[in-house]
């Protein structure tokens, strides 16, 4: 049937669908819950809201709450009500009591069977297969999408998620995910999601001190700060830790290390995440001498007092005279 023959509220009605088909396609206006608005949540969750999805949002912090309102997001003072609102809800707290309480609370009274969860924090393996089993046990879906990417990856929607759940699931996320960020790779069954951030992220960890080691090495020796940053970075030396967010002061305009080391991915959290590699580890008999090494080190920082530093302060430690684990 060619459009010329249609009557004005056939061809309403044939727009209207073909509109409600390009919009699903393309996973735009959404209804989507967000739990948890700190560093990196709050900018996922606006990259939302400028991919024009109607975002439901949740957190503790009433200043969170109200720069969200503000780009036009509803707050909810239940995480219940608003899971009961929500197509998607994308949970980004700071550990396995939080997410596994929160979790409890949200869904305590029940869940809508269409509402898949995606938690995108950064907790043990275990936990996910617990949640997992919980919430398909209530009627809807649960799935583990860990980010990497860091607060400029989660400004500027460049992060990569690493998604555990079945390819069906996965393939029901990604127009959403997409929204904040640039890869999104389907690592496996629940929990191996997890499993790639945890691996990551203790790589991060040995990195930073490593690139924190060579630098101040470097400077003690006499090398211009800028020059040698200069030589890593297009050597063999090469890492995100070395380029995007070094370690010292006046080499990346952006990194914490311009501010007093503040903001950022806290030393707490690296901490928190090389706890459970350890974990991982030990139940896998997998040798890390290394990662075990940097989860002394970042013990030590917060044993001074700098929990709530970017984790990249561990250069301060490097500079002192003398230091040990």
């Amino acid at each position: 049937m060619s459009l010329r023959v249609m009557s004005p509220a056939m061809l309403s009605a044939w727009s209207q669908t073909l509109v409600r088909a390009m919009s699903s396609q393309s996973g735009s206006g959404k209804n989507i819950g967000f739990v948890g608005l700190g560093n990196m949540g709050a900018n996922m969750a606006s990259n939302l809201i400028k991919a024009g999805h109607k975002l439901h949002v949740f957190d503790i912090s009433k200043p969170a709450c109200d720069g969200l309102a503000a780009k036009g997001a509803t707050v909810y003072s239940k995480t219940s009500e608003l899971a009961k609102n929500s197509d998607f809800v994308i949970t980004m707290l700071p550990n396995n009591a939080i997410v596994d309480a929160s979790y409890e609370e949200m869904t305590a009274d029940g869940v809508n069977k269409d509402t898949i969860f995606i938690d995108s924090s950064t907790i043990s393996p275990e936990l996910v297969k617990s949640l997992q089993k919980k919430i398909s046990g209530k009627g809807a879906r649960f799935i583990d999408a860990p980010v990497s990417g860091g607060v400029p990856g989660a400004e500027q929607a460049t992060l990569t998620f690493m998604v555990g759940g079945t390819e069906a699931e996965y393939n029901a996320v990604k127009s959403v995910l997409e929204c904040m960020g640039k890869k999104i790779t389907h690592c496996g069954v629940y929990g191996m999601g997890q499993a790639a951030k945890l691996c990551n992220n203790m790589m991060l960890a040995i990195s930073m001190i490593g690139v924190s080691e060579a630098m101040n090495l470097a400077i003690r020796q006499g090398l211009d700060a800028s020059v040698f940053a200069e030589i890593i970075n297009s050597s063999t030396g090469r890492c995100w830790a070395s380029e995007v967010y070094n370690p010292v002061p006046g080499i990346c305009p952006t990194a914490p290390a311009n501010r007093d080391y503040a903001g950022g991915f806290s030393t707490a959290l690296i901490t928190k995440d090389l706890g459970l590699a350890s974990g991982v580890a030990n139940s896998s008999n997998s040798p890390i001498p290394l990662g075990s090494l940097a989860h002394k080190v970042y013990l030590s920082l917060c044993d001074k007092g700098l929990g709530n530093k970017d984790f990249s302060v561990v250069y301060d430690l490097m500079k002192k005279e003398k230091f040990s684990v």
